[in-house]
C-alpha cells in the first residue's frame, strides 16, 4: 500500500491511497521512505510511502549486458560510433518537419479536405488545391500538382520534360547517365516507336560526370548550346556508382546553365532526395523538379502517386501532359481514403526519411568494416536516402537481396529471382517485402545483374530495421 499524506493547519488532512503489487522501487533495503517540507506559515506536510509488498532490486540488477542486444556485434560496434552522425539527423529532422508543420498550418488544412471525390472530381472538396499549395511551399515553389494518377517518378518526370521540350529543342543531361527507366523515354534506348523525345524530334546528349564521380564543372561551362532547352539534373546516383548531389551543388550547377543560355530550363530528378536537406532544388533556381509518392514524400504510408513542383507555366504544362491540354489541374478524382494518406504520409516524410538515413550511415559503417566498397562513404553527409555497397559478385548481390527478403515483414517467404523489368535495360533483382508495392521508402534493396555487381538499399521506417536486416546479410555473404 502506498499512502501519500498532506496535512495543514488550515485544511484537514487529505490522503491518496494507491495499491501497487508490482512497483520496482530501487532502495537497498527499506520497505519504507519519508519525505517532508516544513515552511514557518504551516504545519508540516509529510508524504508517506508505505509498501509491505513492493519489491526490491539491488542495482547490479539492472545493468545491459550484450547478450540482451537483439543486434549482432558488428551491428552494436557501428551503432556506438555514430551517435554525432545520428543526432545531426535528428536535429534535421525537426527543421524539416517544423517546415512542413507551417504549410499544413498556413494551408489551414483541416479534415474535411480528405474526403475525397468520384468521376470527374469537380465537386472535390478543396484537399487537392489544398495539398498542391502545401507541397509547394514546403519545396519552395511557385505551384505543384500531387497527384495520385501518376503512376511512378519515373511517370512524372517525363510528365515534366514533355511539358519542356518541343521538336527540334535539345535535351542535355548534366550528371551523366539518367536512370535506366528514363532510356525509352528519352530514345537513349529504343522504345519501339512508342513515342519517346526522340521520336518527336528533340535531341540528347550528355555531360559525363568527373572521375570523382561528381559534375565535371570544367566541362559544363562550355556544354550549353542555343538550342539547348532543358538541361536534365539527376540528384540521386540512380544505377551509378556515383555521389548524389547536394542541392547546394545543384544550385551552383543551375547559375552555370543559365549563364550560358538564360532560356534554358532546368528539370531536377528529386527521387530519394527530398527533405535529406534543409532546402529544395526550386529554391536554388529549378523550373521544375519531380518524384515519386512512394518514395521520400509519401513518408512510407501514400499507396501510389507523384509530383511535380516549380515554375506555375510549366507545372500547367506538365498537368496537361498527364491529363489533356485544356483540363489542367482542376480535375481527376481521389477517393478519399487515398487523400487522406498522402496528407498524412507528407507530414511523416521528414521523420520517415530521418531514418532512412540514419539505416544508410548504418549500413555504410558495417559493410566498410567488413572490406566492402560503399557509396556514400561512412558519416559523410548524405544527399539522398540510397546506400549503395559493391559486392563483386553475382551470387553475393543474390545472397544479399534475399537476406533483406528473408527479413521483410511481408513475403518473407518468397525468394526473389532477377530477371527482366519493363524499363530496365539489364536483369534486376529486388528484394521489396513492403506493404505498399515498390515503395522503397519502406525498405528495400535492389541492383542490376551487371559489374560492379552493386546493391542499392534504401529506405527503412526506422533504423533499427537495418540493424536486424544487416544480422542476416553478414550470415548469407
Amino acid at each position: 500500500m502506498v499512502v501519500l499524506s498532506c496535512a495543514t493547519s488550515a485544511y484537514p488532512t487529505h490522503t491518496m491511497r494507491m495499491t501497487s503489487a508490482k512497483l520496482p522501487v530501487c532502495l537497498s533495503s527499506a520497505k519504507m521512505a519519508v519525505l517532508s517540507c516544513a515552511t514557518p506559515a504551516c504545519t508540516t506536510p509529510t508524504l508517506r510511502i508505505t509498501s509491505s509488498i513492493v519489491p526490491v532490486y539491488s542495482s547490479s540488477r539492472v545493468s545491459v549486458h550484450p547478450s540482451d542486444s537483439p543486434f549482432i556485434p558488428e551491428v552494436n560496434r557501428a551503432v556506438d560510433s555514430l551517435s554525432k552522425e545520428f543526432r545531426e539527423v535528428d536535429n534535421l529532422v525537426a527543421r524539416n518537419t517544423a517546415r512542413v508543420l507551417r504549410a499544413f498550418q498556413r494551408v489551414k488544412v483541416g479534415s474535411h479536405h480528405f474526403g475525397g471525390s468520384t468521376g470527374y472530381g469537380h465537386e472535390e472538396a478543396g484537399g487537392r488545391e489544398a495539398l498542391d499549395q502545401a507541397f509547394a511551399e514546403i519545396v519552395g515553389a511557385e505551384s505543384a500538382i500531387v497527384r495520385a494518377q501518376f503512376f511512378s517518378g519515373t511517370h512524372a518526370i517525363t510528365c515534366a520534360l514533355f511539358a519542356f521540350l518541343r521538336p527540334g529543342d535539345e535535351l542535355l543531361a548534366v550528371a551523366g547517365a539518367p536512370y535506366d527507366t528514363l532510356e525509352e523515354v528519352i530514345g537513349k534506348r529504343d522504345s519501339g516507336g512508342l513515342g519517346s523525345l526522340k521520336d518527336f524530334g528533340v535531341e540528347y546528349r550528355e555531360v559525363p560526370l568527373a572521375e570523382d564521380g561528381g559534375l565535371d564543372w570544367d566541362a559544363l561551362k562550355t556544354s550549353l548550346r542555343p538550342h539547348t532547352k532543358c538541361a536534365l539534373i539527376q540528384r540521386s546516383c540512380g544505377y551509378s556508382w556515383r555521389r548524389s548531389l547536394s542541392v547546394t551543388e545543384i544550385g551552383e550547377a543551375i547559375n552555370i546553365i543559365k549563364m550560358q543560355n538564360p532560356g534554358c530550363l532546368v528539370m531536377v530528378d528529386n527521387c530519394y532526395g527530398e527533405f535529406v536537406d534543409d532546402i529544395e532544388p526550386p529554391m536554388v533556381g529549378a523550373d521544375l523538379i519531380a518524384g515519386s509518392l512512394i518514395k521520400n514524400p509519401g513518408g512510407t504510408i501514400a499507396p501510389c502517386g507523384g509530383y511535380v513542383a516549380g515554375n506555375k507555366r510549366w507545372v500547367e504544362a506538365a498537368a496537361a501532359r498527364l491529363s489533356a491540354p485544356g483540363l489542367g489541374v482542376d480535375c481527376g478524382s481521389t477517393p478519399g481514403d487515398i487523400m487522406r494518406t498522402l496528407f498524412q504520409g507528407l507530414f511523416l516524410s521528414p521523420q520517415m526519411v530521418g531514418e532512412a538515413i540514419k539505416g544508410s550511415f548504418l549500413i555504410a559503417e558495417v559493410m566498410a568494416a567488413k572490406g566492402y566498397k560503399v557509396q556514400p562513404l561512412c558519416r559523410v553527409k548524405r544527399h539522398d536516402t540510397v546506400q549503395a555497397v559493391q559486392l563483386g559478385s553475382r551470387e553475393r548481390l543474390l545472397s544479399f537481396c534475399e537476406a533483406v527478403q528473408r527479413s521483410s515483414p511481408v513475403s518473407s517467404f518468397i525468394r526473389p529471382v532477377a530477371g527482366a523489368t519493363a524499363g530496365y535495360a539489364s536483369e534486376v533483382i529486388f528484394a521489396d517485402g513492403t506493404f505498399i508495392d515498390g515503395s522503397t521508402s519502406e525498405l528495400s534493396c535492389d541492383g542490376p545483374l551487371r559489374e560492379p555487381f552493386s546493391v542499392f538499399c534504401q529506405g527503412g521506417t526506422h533504423w533499427t530495421q537495418w540493424g536486424l536486416v544487416l544480422g542476416e546479410v553478414l550470415k548469407s555473404l
